[in-house]
């Protein structure tokens, strides 16, 4: 990465250096592109926000040669506790911390300043990219055939810049400058609660589950976990007429802590924040404009109830960044990028709503809704099949769109991730595919075809009977699949030759 004067022009100006954009950024030089990120503040933002990544996510890190550096500042979660306003356990859904079918645990807690600090970190290996900080963009304009002109402050020095990009990726939060710009608007999903919250550091032992508990009270509704060896996350629902300002000091604060660290000495937990969020559901209602694309928080706001707030955004950066590559190279036609918004945002929308359902279900109805919860929560487990839905990471299929090909009235893997499955050779199937189109077949392909899939830049993978991906075939029945460089499969098929012919040269076949 460089810290040098920008160019004048650039393939990609992105707006924001958060983690969808460092995401972006990264997969986009990890394709040859050349970026310009351009950040409002000189370094990271020192407080934590984010402290939840699934195993889909943790896989997109692992694109970016992250996986040991994030499993070294995160730590598996151990499933959900739901519990009443004495915290007694109403129903608990304990999950492994083993792997899982994308090759990391099912959930991750995280610190995200520590995250942050790896993104930057990895960016310095890309000399394509140039990270220019204090830079406040206060303009972007499209009137030129094929570019966009962008007009940024260096905040330190107060002096004028211009820049001229063929695209831009605008991840510059919920108050969004390129949002409005392209005169985009967010359309209100109709959830929005005060919460406090509460991050703590102590050497001492909690002695609590290690999982997340999750406090059904519609009178003070609350969230704890545990997102790192010696730092803890509370949230606490506040009332109307209470305030961030009133929990300042932790003779105030204390009182809601307690429950958790019991006989621990006040003296013993050190106070790192206390801030004041609310939490909303919110959808723009188009996310391009020409050359210009809203990803992360400028495009959606999630409730953390389902923890998915920050993969959203990486979601969107890891959908994007291939296809915007393909675009440049020249791999794949300019329309290709309509795909994104097609199937990025109905998959936010169900997100949004699920988040919306356990918000609503724990957190609202008064003593009739305690009630319910008293009488049902307990029986959960005793649902065929839910136990299985609170804990799984997967999230929903894309929806057909110009890179998915699925049949309207039949199941189909199309639009699902392809597992990162352990190879005959001990790789995973990211490690083989890397970064590009791959077949996966349970028909042992010939000699000709192999050849002719590989010169045309493609990875061929064989699925082996008993194998996990010779079992996720058949299951999805399939006897053959394409998969986007983003894992998620684009079609099925039964020849790996007529597969091979649909897709577009990479530079690999070059």
């Amino acid at each position: 990465m460089s810290d040098h004067r920008e160019p004048d022009a650039v393939p990609v100006v992105i707006i924001g250096a958060g983690p969808t954009s460092l995401t972006a950024a990264t997969l986009l030089a990890r394709s040859g592109v050349t970026c310009l990120v351009l950040e409002r503040w000189e370094s990271i933002h020192p407080q934590p926000r984010a402290v939840h990544l699934d195993d889909e996510v943790h896989r997109i890190l692992a694109r970016l040669g992250l996986s040991e550096k994030f499993a070294a500042i995160s730590r598996p979660a151990c499933g959900l506790r739901l519990v009443d306003r004495r915290m007694r356990v109403l129903a608990e859904f304990r999950r492994g911390t083993a792997i899982g079918r994308n090759g990391y645990p099912e959930a991750n807690m995280f610190d995200q300043p520590e995250l942050e600090a790896l993104l930057r970190a990895n960016l310095h290996r890309h000399p394509t990219v140039t990270l220019r900080g204090n830079a406040e963009v206060t303009a972007l304009r499209q009137d030129r055939p094929g570019q966009v002109s962008i007009d940024f402050t260096d905040r330190s020095t107060g002096e004028h810049h211009r820049v001229l990009a063929d695209y831009v990726l605008g991840c510059d939060g919920a108050n969004s400058l390129t949002r409005a710009a392209i005169g985009a608007a967010m359309l209100d999903l109709r959830f929005a609660q005060r919460w406090l919250v509460v991050d703590v550091a102590t050497d001492a032992d909690l002695a609590a589950w290690e999982g997340v508990h999750q406090v059904c009270d519609p009178h003070r509704a609350a969230t704890y976990m545990r997102i790192g060896r010696t730092r803890y996350r509370w949230e606490f629902r506040l009332r109307h007429d209470e305030s961030a300002a009133d929990f300042q000091a932790m003779d105030r604060l204390h009182p809601l802590l307690s429950p958790w660290p019991r006989d621990i000495p006040v003296e013993e937990l050190r106070l790192l924040r206390v801030a004041e969020y609310t939490f909303r559901a919110q959808v723009a209602d188009r996310w391009r404009d020409r050359r210009i694309f809203l990803l992360g928080d400028a495009a959606h706001l999630t409730p953390p109830f389902i923890g998915q707030g920050m993969g959203a955004g990486l979601r969107d950066a890891a959908n994007l960044a291939w296809k915007l590559a393909g675009v440049l190279d020249g791999s794949l036609p300019e329309r290709m990028l309509d795909t994104y918004e097609t199937e990025r945002k109905p998959h936010v929308r169900a997100l949004i709503r699920m988040a919306k359902l356990v918000g609503t279900a724990m957190t609202r109805g008064g003593e009739l809704g305690n009630l319910v919860r008293a009488v049902l929560a307990p029986r959960l487990h005793l649902m065929p099949g839910f136990k299985q839905r609170i804990l799984s990471s997967q999230t929903p299929a894309l929806r057909r769109s110009g890179l998915v090909v699925r049949p309207r009235l039949r199941r189909t893997l199309a639009g699902r991730l392809c597992p990162n499955a352990i190879l005959d050779d001990g790789k995973r199937f990211d490690d083989v595919a890397a970064g590009r189109f791959a077949i996966v077949t349970f028909t042992e392909p010939s000699t000709t075809q192999r050849v002719e899939v590989e010169r045309r830049g493609t990875a061929l993978i064989a699925a082996r009977p008993g194998s996990e991906l010779h079992r996720w075939l058949r299951k999805g029945r399939a006897h053959a699949v394409i998969v986007r460089p983003d894992g998620t499969v684009l079609r099925t098929g039964c020849d790996p030759l007529a597969l091979s012919a649909s897709l577009p040269r990479t530079s690999a076949a070059d």
